[in-house]
């Protein structure tokens, strides 16, 4: 009986471990842009993503119907002891201090300003949630879109302005004017970062062409420069493109999907 007894006892005890071994990762995402790395790398971890992960402007909100939300806060984290936490903006750093203390792996998404960048970030997140060769498939994916739009060798590249609803443009430095040239465009903006552009300068010197960013969301800067009339009809007959905001409000893998919405409206 004593045989069978820690026979029964090895038994329970590996039947347990096992449990264990099988129970799926725990990663909680702290803002948008990190749910769509979560989602698109482990989806069948066990996730609680941001509250706004199916807002309009995600990129995989159909995705993250029906997933567990948490905000992101400490007492949510403590509750839901998650094993990897991603974030991008998400989470102040006493909050992302207090994870780690616990023993959670803090993923971090870069602002990236080219597609390097956006790599660099694909290979984090891949690796973070132990997923390379997934992260590996969404790069050669992203490759494949920036190829297939890649303009022509020794053809002129024409001139366009970046513009968002809400009157601002985008120079060099920033993930969109490496968008602009991956879909063989020239950027117009010369001065680095983002800033605001005038109604005035645009009715006086309109650009030749326009891509357009933010314009779906219709309730959003609504009075913004960029909706004014005058460049409403600056922009007729002249935009290459309208970004849709899901592709603009993170620099991941989908850029690629802007680039060839811009390629297709080069000419």
């Amino acid at each position: 009986m004593r045989r069978f007894g820690g026979g029964a006892a090895t038994l329970a005890a590996l039947a347990a471990a096992g449990a264990v071994e099988a129970r799926p990762l725990k990663v909680m995402s702290l803002d948008q842009c990190a749910d769509q790395y979560v989602l698109a790398l482990a989806p069948d971890a066990d996730l609680a993503l941001s509250p706004r992960a199916d807002d309009p402007d995600a990129w995989l909100r159909r995705e993250a119907a029906g997933r567990r939300r948490l905000r992101p806060t400490l007492e949510a984290a403590v509750g839901f002891r998650p094993d990897v936490v991603v974030r991008y903006w998400g989470g102040e750093p006493r909050l992302l201090a207090a994870l780690e203390r616990r023993g959670a792996k803090v993923v971090v998404i870069g602002d990236a300003t080219d597609f390097d960048g956006v790599r660099a970030n694909i290979r984090a997140a891949a690796q973070g949630l132990g997923q390379v060769e997934r992260g590996a498939r969404l790069e050669r994916a992203m490759q494949a879109r920036l190829d297939r739009a890649a303009p022509p060798a020794g053809r002129a590249r024409p001139g366009a302005v970046y513009l968002t609803s809400g009157g601002y443009t985008s120079g060099p430095g920033t993930l969109i004017d490496a968008m602009m040239q991956a879909a063989g465009f020239r950027n117009l903006t010369t001065a680095p970062g983002f800033g605001a552009i005038s109604v005035e300068r645009i009715a006086l010197e309109p650009p030749i062409r326009f891509v357009l960013g933010f314009f779906d969301q219709l309730r959003a800067d609504w009075r913004g420069a960029g909706r004014h009339p005058v460049v409403k009809q600056a922009a007729r007959g002249r935009t290459a493109a309208k970004l849709p905001a899901a592709v603009l409000t993170c620099p991941a893998w989908f850029a690629a999907d802007g680039v060839e919405m811009m390629a297709k409206g080069r000419p």
